[in-house]
């Protein structure tokens, strides 16, 4: 089986239903800015092909492997989709060239990000996500990216690699760890996931902790090797501004920091700048620029999570522009 068959056999989307369900009000263009192996884009295609109305399917993917897959799984949308290589922070170029194209005369209505790393990349081996198996210490989810994870464990000092572990990952024991992997690679670089869980292992004083202490470390080098955070950001900002009035942004999120980001992010749209406290003023002195659609995280059940496991963390948020 190909890489990009293996890809789609693997993604299963998290929270699907309810992401493409709420997402989908009216016809125009929809992007899947983290398109993976298609799931999502699956669902939202056959959503916009009941609605009544000119509609396009935009997906985007840094991954080769994700294009293909995605592409043979969407084959039956063909005309009513377009997949794109990139990285999402860049979506506003990416839509306002397919606006000038097979897009032109649509409103932006939908864009859905979901910020998980694929169950396929986790379980390969050679993209070195994971300590559960051994491979490279490479953990980019854009396989021509300039930065591996093994550049990071090699060249950072101490003093940036415990930073890292601890914004990235919150990781208490993140100081300590730092000094044991530069003490570590003055005798030999650390070029294996398994020689970097072997370190974390052996630098964790309890044993019983030291599972939730590599998926910290894991976590951090991963976001750091790909500014998933910057990226996110960026993201955001751009993803809305291209969106059109009654336009939605859905994003999926599975840890603290991301969420934190898309709550701040969300909650500062909508809501109106009333001046300082006590200005006594009857209209705000610019109004909310979007509504929340969902005020509280949308959450899996208990059906998907035993189903799909890597649900269990994922939060559903989703915004209107107005």
């Amino acid at each position: 089986m190909s890489e990009a068959a293996n890809f789609q056999s693997y993604h299963e989307p998290v929270l699907a239903e309810a992401s493409t369900s709420l997402l989908v009000t009216r016809p125009g263009i929809y992007v899947d800015g983290t398109l993976g192996g298609g799931g999502h884009s699956l669902l939202l295609l056959r959503l916009l092909s009941a609605l009544d109305g000119r509609c396009l399917l935009v997906g985007i993917d840094q991954d080769s492997h994700a294009l293909e897959a995605a592409s043979a799984k969407l084959e039956a949308y063909r005309d009513m989709s377009a997949l794109v290589r990139g990285n999402f922070s860049t979506v506003r170029e990416i839509v306002t060239s397919i606006s000038q194209g097979a897009g032109a005369g649509l409103p932006v209505m939908g864009l859905l990000l979901d910020l998980g790393v694929s169950s396929f990349q986790i379980d390969t081996p050679e993209r070195g996500f994971s300590y559960l198996r051994d491979g490279p210490l490479d953990m980019r989810m854009d396989p021509d990216g300039p930065v591996t994870a093994a550049d990071i464990v090699n060249q950072y000092d101490d003093r940036a690699l415990g930073r890292l572990f601890l914004r990235y990952g919150e990781e208490p024991l993140g100081g300590r760890i730092a000094r044991a992997l530069v003490s570590a690679r003055a005798a030999a670089p650390i070029l294996t996931t398994g020689a970097l869980a072997e370190l974390v292992r052996a630098a964790c004083p309890r044993k019983d902790l030291a599972i939730k202490t590599l998926s910290r470390i894991y976590q951090a080098l991963r976001i750091e090797v790909n500014d998933e955070l910057g990226v996110l950001e960026r993201a955001l900002e751009e993803g809305f501004s291209v969106l059109s009035p009654g336009g939605r942004l859905a994003v999926i999120s599975y840890h603290s920091l991301e969420d934190r980001i898309v709550k701040r992010f969300f909650a500062a749209r909508a809501a109106a700048d009333w001046g300082p406290k006590g200005l006594g003023i009857r209209e705000p002195l610019a109004p909310a620029e979007a509504l929340l659609v969902t005020r509280k995280p949308v959450l899996a059940n208990e059906e998907e999570i035993r189903r799909n496991p890597r649900s269990r963390s994922a939060r559903l948020r989703i915004i209107e522009k107005l």
